[in-house]
């Protein structure tokens, strides 16, 4: 998910009906520029060179998200259409997270099999959780503080404190650090090889 708002003017996007290196493109009715999906980035036209800002997003079920946003909004009335928005994680799945130049993919198979992760990208301090069809991607610092994630009884607990958090929110709701919110990490998902296609100098979560 990207910010579409370039030096103040918002634009509008649609699928280009092109791929390039195996991934989705897109054009901007402003200047009919084609844009890299995975890049965020114009790859032909008047903006070549011009990156679009990554925005944190989240990849979970419907179920859980209503669960915390009851009162979201969807862009169909048709509860028939709905079943269509199920799919699955499929092996070979990455989650990709770029900081400051360094990049690095974590195997969705591998973070579910043990919930989540705490690890670091650069000089960030970060965490990836995983389970369920879904994942949620933070950086774990609060303040001046790194916290180590462990996750006990089905609950995201933070080691320093012993705060149990809310890991689709990404909010404290009990403990010393009670209404403390992580900072969310933007993200994006990609087959493995199609990762490294647009990231080439990225490494692998645990291949380090």
């Amino acid at each position: 998910m990207h910010d579409r708002r370039i030096n103040g003017e918002t634009f509008t996007f649609g699928n280009a009906s092109s791929l390039y290196m195996s991934a989705m493109t897109w054009w901007d009715h402003e200047t009919r520029s084609v844009w890299s999906q995975p890049w965020g980035r114009a790859i032909e036209g008047n903006l070549k060179g011009v990156e679009l800002f990554l925005l944190p997003s989240q990849v979970t079920t419907w179920e859980s998200w209503r669960s915390q946003h009851p009162n979201t909004l969807v862009m169909t009335n048709d509860s028939a259409l709905m079943p269509n928005f199920k799919v699955p994680f499929y092996s070979g799945f990455v989650i990709g997270v770029t900081l400051a130049g360094d990049a690095k993919a974590f195997r969705y198979d591998e973070v579910a099999q043990t919930k989540l992760v705490n690890d670091q990208l650069g000089n960030v301090p970060i965490l990836i959780w995983a389970a369920d069809n879904s994942y949620h991607t933070y950086i774990r610092d609060i303040g001046t503080q790194t916290l180590t994630f462990v996750w006990e009884n089905d609950q995201l607990v933070d080691v320093e404190t012993g705060s149990t958090w809310n890991v689709v929110r990404g909010l404290a709701e009990d403990g010393p650090l009670r209404g403390q919110v992580l900072q969310a990490l933007p993200s994006l998902t990609a087959y493995e090889d199609h990762w490294f296609d647009f990231y080439p100098e990225s490494v692998v979560w645990g291949q380090e």
